[in-house]
Order: structure tokens, then sequence, then C-alpha cells
């Protein structure tokens, strides 16, 4: 069953990509008590992910923060060392927050994977992005396969 707007968030373990390395964080870490804006892509270093995906939400951080979003939070299905790397690529900074779902949990969990094995990548997520408050999901925007438009930065900045 696929997340929808209204629903909690399920409890799961992710790892965030630090400076100093992985560092486990939980769903409440990252929610609880916050208003967060949270994009998921199939992965770090693809074509359409690096050069659309992540540059918008770091492009459009400020105008994001500046309406009540207290984190920007990006994941994928990699793991926490190739999250850090893309942002340090990216020069993604402390705009973004980079989570590793490394075994696709947490992404199984919100109803939101796919089989990327026809290129190589197994289980991935799902191109998307969502507001979620105190971890109840507010808007949902879950792009249909191969396109990029609703989940984009400035598609979920006209949401807030």
């Amino acid at each position: 069953m696929t997340i929808k707007v209204g629903d909690k968030l399920p409890d799961a373990k992710l790892t965030q990509a630090t400076a100093e390395g992985p560092k486990p964080v939980t769903t409440d870490d990252i929610f609880k008590g916050k208003k967060v804006a949270l994009f998921a892509l199939p992965g770090a270093f693809t074509p359409t992910c690096s050069a659309k995906h992540l540059p918008g939400f770091k492009q459009l951080a400020g105008d994001i923060k500046g309406r009540g979003v207290d984190t920007i939070a990006c994941l994928s299905v990699n793991d926490a060392f190739v999250m850090r790397a893309w942002a340090e690529d990216q020069a993604v900074g402390d705009d973004i927050v980079m989570l590793a779902d490394g075994g696709g949990d947490f992404t199984k969990a919100l109803g939101l994977e796919f089989d990327a094995s026809k290129f190589g990548m197994g289980t991935r997520s799902q191109r998307y992005s969502m507001i979620v408050e105190n971890g109840v999901v507010k808007e949902l925007n879950v792009e249909a396969a191969g396109e990029f438009r609703v989940s984009a930065a400035d598609y979920l900045l006209a949401q807030l």
C-alpha cells in the first residue's frame, strides 16, 4: 500500500551522510516536531537526479526554508558513502540533509519502491517529493515513470 496525504510516516532507521561519516538516524530524529521537505530519487550520480532534481532543491533551499520548512532532506536507496560523495560533488553543504536508505526498508514501507534491475540498479525509490509536518504527510508528489515535473523543487515550493 502506498502512503498518502494524511498518513503518518512509518518508523524506520536511515543513515545520514555527514562529513564525519555515516550517522544512524530514525524517522523521529528527522521529522518529529518539524516541517520537512523530503524528496527522493532513484540514485545518486544518475542523470536527471544530478542535473535537475538535487540542484533544483539546492538552488531554492533559501526560498523553501523561508516558507517555514525546518529541514530539506534528500533520500535515495544508496549507501551513506555514496550520498556523501554526491553531496560533495554537488556542493550541497548544509542546505540539504542527505539520507541513505541502504536496504530500501523505508522506501518499501512507503510503497514507493520500483524495480530498476533492467538498468542494473536493483530496487530503488520512485522519484517523489513530500511536505511532512511532525511526521504526517501534508503534500505528496509522485512522478509517473520516466518523468520529472511534480517532484521538482519549484513545484513543491508552490505548495508551501
